[in-house]
């Protein structure tokens, strides 16, 4: 939530926090304000159990060198949220800034190198090694190798989570 004004109050999701920051000069950014996320969906039907082929799914996300695809995103019966895809990131870039969400996260890389942060402690990892995040813990990947990183990522929010 963020105050608009005394006793008023305005939701906003992530994307639109970062969109709202583009006037911030560019004396206080380091990096553009492109952003490769994925924000789980609360909403609809629960997802069915199924098969999602990869090849033809659209890339999402405007980061420069990173590209995600979305396999699945939806509640399900037991969960309030669960999004699961995999990216792709060219040397040297990453899908976004840091950041901390309500979901618990697991990535699994399987192709390149790259440098995992969690909490402001960086791990080298490579094809093989996962990542588990707590919910709220701040977290990032970027690829320092010099070939193509890809990891799948699967976001999950409890039903009785915040």
């Amino acid at each position: 939530m963020i105050e608009n004004g005394p006793g008023t109050e305005i939701a906003m999701n992530r994307r639109d926090f970062l969109a709202s920051t583009a006037t911030i000069p560019c004396a206080f950014l380091q990096t553009a304000q492109h952003v490769t996320h994925v924000d789980t969906v609360r909403d609809g039907a629960p997802l069915k159990s199924s098969v999602v082929k990869g090849q033809d799914l659209p890339a999402v996300g405007d980061s420069p060198g990173a590209r995600a695809k979305v396999h699945f995103n939806g509640p399900t019966s037991q969960l309030a949220a669960v999004a699961s895809g995999v990216v792709t990131l060219e040397p040297g870039s990453r899908p976004h800034p840091p950041h901390r969400h309500p979901e618990e996260e697991l990535v699994i890389v399987t192709e390149g190198t790259g440098e995992i942060e969690i909490d402001g402690v960086p791990t080298q990892v490579k094809a093989g090694d996962m990542m588990y995040a707590e919910a709220n813990v701040l977290h990032g990947i970027t690829n320092t190798g010099s070939t193509m990183m890809t990891f799948y990522f699967t976001k999950m929010l409890g039903k009785n989570a915040g």
